[in-house]
Parts: C-alpha cells; structure tokens; sequence
C-alpha cells in the first residue's frame, strides 16, 4: 500500500539565497517540484518560505493548475524566543491573518521579520502552527534538559491557536543535533499531549541538489566552498523526500506521519479572484459612477467640437459601454482625477503611453493626448470586450511632478490603501557562470572568457549557449568548467533578489495588506509583496506613473519660446506638417529629441526621410532587432522610396497603405482578422496575443478560423493562406500602435520645437549628450 504523506515545510526560489524549490518552469507550467507531489499521489503541498510570502499567488495558481491543494504559509520568526515557527493558514480567514503577520513582521521588525505572541494570538484564526526546524521555538532547552520549560513553551503556544491547531515538529536530516532534540521533542508531546507532525526542511528536489545549495549558501554569505567559517546545511538530506523515505524515517511515530495528510485535509483556502477593490471613487449624489463617467465625457466631446460626429459618437457608446458592463467606471474615474489635478497644478503631463492611446474614452478625459480615430488605433487592443481583465495605463509624469502626484493619491484614498510594487530580479545565466565560479575560487580571467561567450538579451540560457555555441560547449565538457556548469545551471533562472518598481504603486478599497502583504525595502519603500503580475488578479488597481524627463524640456523650451518669440504659443497646435521639422528629421540632426536621438536612430531617419507623422510612428515600431534581423526595416525603405507595393488584396489597402502594404503594427493584424476573415475585436485581440507569443496550437485554431472567415467573405483559399502566412511572419515583430504613436507625438513636438526655435529649444536641455529615453 502506498505510505499516505504531505510535505509541509518547503523553501522555494522565494527563500533568498537558500531555497532552490522552483514553482514554475521557464514555460511557467508547473515545476517538477509540484510535479513530484502529484506523481506521489500527494493531495495537498505547502509553500514555507523564510519571512516572506512572496511566492504564495504564484504557487497556489501552479498548484491548482497541476491539480493539488496548495497550502500557504510561511516561516516566522519569533522576537521574544528569537526563534522560527512554521504557520500555515487553512482558509481565506488564515490567510488574511497571514498575511496581517507578515505585514506588521516585515515593517515593524529590525533586520529580520519577526513577530511576538501577542501579534500571533490577535491573528490566530485560521492558522496551524507547527513548533519549526532545528532553529524552532521548542529546541533551545531541550539539549540542556529543561524539559519543564520546554513544555511550558508549548502549552503556551497551544493555547494561543484555535484547539488542534499548534504541532510539535519532528525533522530527521541525520544530524546529531537534532536527533538529540527529537528526543525532547517527544517527551513534550508525551508530557503534553501536543500532537506531532513529521516535516523535512525541504531547500531543493533531489539529493543531487545538494551542491547547488551548498553553492547558492557561499553566494549569499560572500564566502568560498573551500572555506572552513562558511554556512552549511549539515547534511544532504534537505531534499524532497518521497513518503515512502519519510515514513522509513519516522516509522516510531505513525500519528506524526498521518497528521500530514489530517493538516492538509484541514486546509482548504479559496482566493477570491473575481473581485475589485478599487478604491471608493465620490461622485454626485444624483449621478452613479457611470452616468458620471458618460456626462464628462460627452461634455468633453463637446468642447473638441465633434459632438454629432457619427465615428466619434458611435466609437464613445462603444467604449462607454464595455466599460460599464465590465465596472470600470471608477478606474477611468480615479486616473481622470489624479491627471486632472497633475493639469491644475503645472505638472506635465504626457500625451500617452502603451495601448491605453487606443481609447477615445481616455482621450475626452484628458488621460491621453492622442486622437485614435484620427491615428487609425484600436480600443480592443486596449481592452478586450470579450474578456474581463483589468485596464492597463500608463502615464508619464515629469520627474519632480511624478512624486505629487502619488503624494496626492495617497492623501486623497489614504496612506494604508496605496504602496510601491515589488520587483524580483532573478538570476541570468552570466551571472549564474559569475557568482558559481567566484564561490569555486575560479580565476576571474577564467570566469569572464567562460561567461563572455554567452550573449547577452532574454533567452540566452546555458542549454542554448550548450547547443549553440561550440566554444562555450567545448569549455565546459570536462574538468572544473564543467563542475561550474552543472552547478550553475541548477540555480540559473532562480529569484535572487526583492527591488522596487520604478514607476509602479498599487491602490485599494481596504488597507493594501488585506490584499496582498506588504514588506520595507532595504531603502525604506513600503512595497507589496506580490508583483505587478499579480496584483491586478487580486483585483487591486495597479498604475504605472512614470518618470519622463523629456517633458520639464518641453515645457522649459515652451516658456523659453513664449518669453522671447510668440507669447501665444501653444505646441499641442503646432502643425503636424510642418517643412522645417521634416526636414530635420530627414537630416537625422535630432540629438536632445525623444526617442530619436540614438546614433542608430540619426542614421534611420536619414534611411527613411520621414515625409508625414506615420513615418515617425513606424520607424519607432521598427527600430528593433527582430524587425532588423526579419529585413522587414529594408523592405519599408524601400517601398517608401519606390519599389512595387504589393498589398495582397483589396480589402487590405485601406489597412496597409499607410506602411506600403507592410504589417508593421499589432493592430493592422487585428484589423485584417476583422475585415477579411469576421473576427470579432475580442477575437481578434486574442489572435494578436497569440501571435506575439508564437504559441504555435493557437496559431494554427487561428488559421482555420482566418480562413474560413475569409472564404465566407468571397476570398479564395489560397490568397486567404497567403495573407495569414504573412500574419505569422511578419505579425510576430509588430508593435503597439498607440504606444508608437504617443511616443512619436513627444518626438514630433521636440523634433518641430528643435527645426523652429533651436536657441530656446538648446537653453532647455539639461545636457545635449545625455540620450533622454
């Protein structure tokens, strides 16, 4: 009969500089980790990393999707024992107390996280503490003999938790040490009565693993493996066991065994996924938050004069009601508020950023400065009608407006409701090479021509520098670089580090670790303790206010213009044809100018010879590598300069004239799924998804539907393959539209104040050769 066990005390990638435990894989499908708890016909698997949950959405949405209860918890410190206890939370109540421990740990503790009895015994429902490993609560007294303290200790916690709900944990990683304290450990619960729960202080997946975390404990520590002061583990035996190797272990004890799986049954947490909490947005008391939202709009719809214009007015009933219907009201609501009061205030604002320029909703706001039935944008691409998912816009502040603005938010919706967001740097295969090598005391001239041979950029890991590179193959097949190579790619890809988000804050209903736990960075910055990735599934708002210098030159350069040239100057009505701009930008003489002041930008606008704003939009979509290495940057120049322009069909012209019949943007794609082949605009943003993630078996449901849709609007099979194959070829490398758009809009203007007003334009540059990305 298959032994019946549960692990319930595992470090994850999230235990920095300790645990190897990945969650997901590089596909980000659940790990072998989690795939060994299922094939060992586990029901449940717990996350314990040390002082943090970090990891916990991540694992539990793993979990689910490799078919296992995830339980959450973490490994706390305690300030008046100085010690750690392992708390896990058995439902949603658990859960929030969890995260209330983790909060108060991180921003209250010195150093360390911690928390104490009374913090514990506030937050207690909900939770299952056992006493912890070797550094556990219980063990300090146990060598010396004090049994009576000792049982003291555990009563004391006992009663603290809910009935049931505090276990002595028993750990066997054959150290002296701890067999010494497992002795004592049994008498308590002899003595007590306190039930017993058998863990491994489980760091990594296989035995084989060792060494890696071995490594990984040199890294962390600055130390050599071959130093004698550095931190071990004391054994290999830190691994994920299987049930059958844990219940050799504890044979003695079948109650410690069973109360795995009787924890694991205890716990059934359910994450509600599929509710906001945005914050309360206060409108009129005879208006709702929707009405509110149409009456600004059509006001100012009204004030651009195109009231009764059928495309803007159909295009604004559109918006208004997939927003409605989804509850987005008050997002739009808040962003108008904040930027409103960036207007009122004399902080630049930019005219937009990302897809959120497709929407006509936010450009009545005044949330963006872009016109989108005028640029031919997209609001499915901004938000999709067929799917429920929170918006996403970015905006761009001035550097010294930006930090108002949050301090405006934070007044406005409360300091506990609003934090920065969490980063995770994770560790590349160069630095995988670099840290390993300097822990195995390898010469540094050795490290650098062994990690010099792998390229920088995403995607280049050490099996594809093995398969690709024969030096680099050839230098690690035997000897110390292999040895440096094996224990490398063991920890490549792993998370190493916990940063700020530059530009991100997260804003709630309720105080911010009701939803996610928070934690101090190392420079002070309240941050939550899940990532942006995360968050908006929480249903918490997430904004992205960023930092763009470029915006104090244009309002320096404005005031500049006003004072010496034309007191009625106003850049957002410069011409958008304007000759001199041109033919500066033709000249490539745009250092100091948005987006285009790179020497290899310079040389492309020479290239190109911008003629019209579309010029300037596509050259900023193709300035990339993919669209370089595709050719489809020569084939551009080319067709603007004269060459045959072959659109492939008709119904495509309209779509792909403004780039010589080339698919250059995301949403020309969108656009050619709906004209020729009937997709809807959710459909067709989940072809352009699809696409941009060359998930090959969508691809291919894709192709059958393009084709069928196409054949039913009188285009014949094989033109219709024709056209989706250039979709897959070229689609791969298109950008967003909106974003290229808006951005290019900051370039024209910088480019038009440079041709027009170069005195004032060079006085307003904090530095000419600083590049201003």
């Amino acid at each position: 009969m298959k032994e019946r066990f549960v692990h319930l005390h595992n470090h994850t990638e999230y235990s920095f500089g300790r645990g190897i435990l990945r969650i997901g894989d590089w596909s980000r499908e659940p790990s072998e980790f989690l795939k060994a708890a299922v094939s060992e016909g586990m029901p449940a698997v717990a996350i314990t990393d040390r002082g943090n949950l970090y990891g916990a959405i991540e694992f539990y949405l793993a979990c689910r999707r490799a078919g296992i209860n995830p339980i959450i918890g973490c490994e706390m410190s305690v300030a008046q024992d100085n010690r750690y206890l392992t708390v896990l939370s058995r439902d949603f109540e658990g859960y929030q107390n969890l995260m209330a421990l983790s909060s108060e740990a991180s921003l209250e503790g010195c150093g360390t996280p911690c928390i104490n009895k009374e913090l514990l015994a506030e937050h207690a429902k909900g939770l299952i503490v056992l006493s912890g490993c070797l550094e556990g609560v219980l063990c300090p007294t146990l060598p010396s003999g004090d049994m009576d303290g000792a049982c003291r200790l555990a009563m004391e916690y006992r009663d603290i938790l809910e009935e049931g709900c505090f276990f002595i944990e028993l750990m066997d990683h054959g150290m002296e040490q701890e067999r010494q304290v497992l002795k004592g450990l049994l008498e308590v619960h002899k003595r007590t009565g306190i039930p017993l729960v058998a863990t491994n202080d489980n760091h990594y997946l296989h035995k084989a693993d060792a060494a890696a975390q071995d490594a990984l404990l040199c890294i962390s520590a600055g130390k050599l493996i071959s130093d004698d002061d550095r931190p071990r583990m004391g054994s290999s035996e830190f691994y994920f066991k299987t049930p059958q190797e844990m219940a050799k272990l504890f044979g003695y004890s079948p109650e410690a065994l069973a109360n795995t799986v009787s924890i694991a049954e205890m716990c059934h947490l359910e994450i509600p996924f599929s509710q906001l909490h945005l914050p309360d947005f206060l409108v009129p008391e005879w208006q709702t938050q929707d009405t509110y939202l149409e009456t600004i709009c059509r006001e100012e719809l009204a004030l651009l004069g195109l009231t009764g214009n059928e495309d803007y007015e159909k295009r604004l009933a559109f918006e208004l009601g997939v927003i409605r219907r989804m509850g987005y009201s008050g997002y739009f609501l808040i962003v108008w508020d904040f930027i409103s009061y960036a207007k009122r205030n004399g902080i630049p604002v930019g005219p937009g950023r990302g897809a959120s320029a497709g929407s006509l909703v936010a450009f009545t706001l005044g949330i963006t400065a872009i016109d989108p039935i005028r640029y031919k944008l997209l609001y499915e691409r901004f938000m999709n009608p067929d799917r429920k998912s929170m918006p996403d816009i970015d905006i761009d502040f001035s550097p010294a407006g930006r930090e108002k603005v949050v301090e405006y938010i934070r007044g406005k919706y409360g300091s506990d409701r609003v934090a920065a967001i969490i980063t995770f740097g994770a560790r590349k295969a160069r630095l995988a090479i670099r840290e390993v090598g300097r822990a195995m005391g390898i010469k540094a001239t050795e490290i650098d021509k062994l990690s010099g041979l792998i390229p920088y950029g995403p995607g280049n890991t050490l099996a594809k520098a093995m398969r690709e590179i024969p030096q680099f193959a050839e230098a690690t097949r035997s000897g110390q670089a292999k040895e440096l190579y094996d224990l490398a790619s063991r920890l490549e890809g792993l998370k190493s580090c916990a940063g700020v988000h530059a530009a991100g804050i997260a804003i709630t209903k309720e105080a911010v670790w009701k939803h996610s736990p928070l934690v101090k960075s190392a420079s002070g910055v309240v941050t939550t303790q899940y990532d942006g990735e995360c968050l908006p599934m929480l249903g918490m708002l997430k904004m992205d206010l960023l930092s763009l210098r470029s915006l104090d030159i244009i309002v320096e350069a404005t005031r500049l213009v006003r004072e010496r040239c034309d007191k009625g100057f106003e850049l957002a009505k410069v011409p958008m044809d304007d000759a001199m701009t041109y033919e500066l930008l033709a000249s490539g003489q745009t250092p100091g100018v948005f987006q285009l002041d790179s020497e290899g930008m310079q040389a492309l606008l020479r290239r190109i010879k911008p003629s019209c704003f579309e010029d300037i939009s596509a050259a900023i979509a193709l300035y990339r590598p993919g669209p370089m290495e595709a050719g489809i940057l020569d084939l551009f120049i080319g067709r603007k300069h004269g060459k045959h322009v072959d659109y492939g069909h008709l119904k495509l012209e309209s779509i792909l004239k403004d780039t010589y019949g080339i698919i250059i943007y995301q949403e020309q794609v969108m656009e050619i799924a709906k004209s020729l082949a009937d997709f809807t605009p959710g459909e067709a943003d989940m072809l352009r998804k699809a696409m941009g993630k060359k998930i090959s078996e969508d691809m291919e449901k894709f192709r059958g539907h393009f084709i069928d849709g196409a054949k039913k609007n009188g285009v014949g099979s094989e033109v219709a393959v024709r056209i989706f194959n250039q979709i897959e070829k070229y689609g791969g490398y298109s950008f967003n539209k909106s974003h290229t758009v808006a951005y290019g809009m900051i370039g024209y203007q910088m480019a038009y104040l440079k041709a027009n007003y170069p005195a004032e334009f060079a006085a307003a540059l904090p530095c000419l050769r600083k590049p201003l990305h």
